[in-house]
């Protein structure tokens, strides 16, 4: 049993990278994720001067815990753009285990294209519903795009924050072996996604996305 999405102090959750681990230890799981937010996040995204100490802090506690757990160390990349954009570097790729990736307000988009889309035309979607076809087509292009250019482990709460299309990001997420998420924060993926999605082909990953230890 896992939990991969667990949020610490380094971004903009409540306790540290061992208090995390001491409550999986305790629950019983056997491998535990730090996924803090990417730091393209200009309210809460880890600062990229600490993503090598992040490293340091899950190594160091997998030679005292590692008889207990697996910890593992990861991102939640934020989407910067529409044409296949996240906040996470090559370079920084390196010291990471993993990557999620998913929408989230408090990026300010690359280009504006990606302001466009993500800021206009998705609130617009909400209040005229000729715009929604489009707002989540365009979604969903940008998370394939992102699939098709980056080795991504799982988008996060997909349609939470930019409405998807279940049934073209669970084929995608299928070809490019990308899990979708589904976790106790976010009532996306709903029932109906879920099967959609996996209908055509995709698989799923359940987490917490903890803020707190407990």
């Amino acid at each position: 049993m896992f939990d991969l999405h667990t949020h610490t102090t380094f971004s903009h959750g409540k306790g540290s990278i061992e208090d995390n681990v001491l409550v999986a230890i305790a629950r019983g799981l056997t491998k535990i994720g730090i996924a803090d937010h990417g730091p393209g996040h200009r309210g809460y995204g880890v600062k990229r001067a600490d993503i090598p100490k992040m490293r340091a802090e899950v190594d160091r506690l997998n030679r005292i815990y590692g008889d207990k757990i697996e910890i593992l160390l990861g991102m939640e990349a934020n989407v910067m753009g529409y044409d296949g954009e996240i906040d996470v570097t090559e370079e920084e790729k390196k010291d990471l285990d993993y990557i999620l990736v998913g929408f989230h307000y408090g990026i300010v988009p690359v280009s504006f294209k990606g302001f466009w889309n993500f800021m206009i035309v998705n609130n617009l979607a909400k209040v005229i519903p000729a715009l929604q076809k489009t707002a989540i087509r365009r979604n969903t292009d940008a998370f394939i795009r992102i699939m098709e250019k980056h080795d991504v482990y799982a988008l996060t709460h997909p349609s939470a924050k930019a409405k998807t299309d279940p049934t073209r990001l669970g084929a995608a997420a299928a070809k490019y072996g990308v899990l979708l998420e589904s976790n106790e924060k976010h009532d996306s993926l709903s029932v109906e996604e879920i099967a959609l999605a996996a209908q055509a082909g995709a698989k799923f990953l359940v987490s917490s996305d903890a803020h707190k230890p407990g």
